[in-house]
């Protein structure tokens, strides 16, 4: 159907835009005819992303806050709302990991965790949704992980602020639904990002991921591309509370 995946029209805000999977899927929205809204906390990465961005043509806006920063999220939206910038699509995807075993966890370092990846979709959601509402209108994102289903050792806080993400959507889409707001999620599964470096670099690690995914390899950010366009898409008009999991089959395979 022509169209059905035409995000012309549309205006999209991508926290954690400025590399990585957010900055893939930002510009994969961007290709599909959204305006951006790029996100991040340092000025000057925020400032090259968009500037290499509008390079290749796209419409960008910059929104340089931290997604912990409560008050910083509603100003931004307030901002918006004065220039007369509507949120259609809002893409959650900020994100932090940190590995240490339970025993040895600081809660001050939890707290930390929880904030960046489950409470900043909350917070960020909330303001995004209650205009979306208000408009009958809208389609958020949020980014889960394989640690939405299955737990793995030494990423406590990070499994359970992604089993958190699972929630919320689904949180979301109840309550919205009604007002023509969907709410999904994507799951990646092992994705060649700064944030993995390290472990791509782990003979052991690297063998482990290519062994367990059927595809026997890791993802690449533009991967999650055709999924986001989907979930912000007409496409997916009466797809709402699902994750959809972009791993190479790992988790279908024991």
């Amino acid at each position: 159907m022509p169209g059905l995946f035409d995000l012309a029209g549309r205006t999209a805000l991508v926290t954690g835009s400025t590399r990585g999977l957010g900055r893939a899927m930002a510009e994969g929205l961007a290709t599909a005819g959204a305006r951006v809204i790029l996100n991040g906390t340092d000025a000057g990465r925020l400032a090259a992303a968009a500037a290499e961005m509008r390079a290749a043509g796209h419409d960008v806006l910059e929104a340089p806050f931290d997604v912990t920063d409560e008050a910083a999220i509603v100003a931004t939206f307030a901002r918006l709302d004065t220039q007369g910038v509507a949120v259609d699509i809002l893409l959650n995807n900020a994100g932090i990991q940190f590995r240490r075993p339970m025993v040895e966890l600081e809660t001050a370092d939890w707290r930390r965790v929880i904030e960046v990846n489950l409470t900043a979709a909350f917070v960020i959601g909330r303001e995004a949704g209650k205009r979306m509402v208000a408009r009958q209108r809208g389609k958020v994102i949020n980014i889960g992980s394989l640690t939405s289903e299955l737990a793995r050792a030494t990423v406590a806080p990070y499994t359970v602020a992604k089993g958190g993400i699972k929630m919320l959507t689904r949180a979301m889409a109840a309550e919205w639904g009604q007002h023509g707001v969907q709410a999904n999620a994507i799951g990646p599964g092992y994705m060649l990002t700064d944030m993995n470096e390290a472990l791509v670099n782990d003979p052991a690690f690297n063998g482990w991921v290519v062994g367990r995914t059927p595809a026997r390899r890791w993802g690449r950010p533009e991967e999650l591309v055709g999924t986001a366009v989907y979930l912000a898409s007409a496409a997916s008009d009466y797809v709402s509370g699902q994750i959809i999991y972009v791993d190479g089959g790992m988790l279908s395979v024991l």
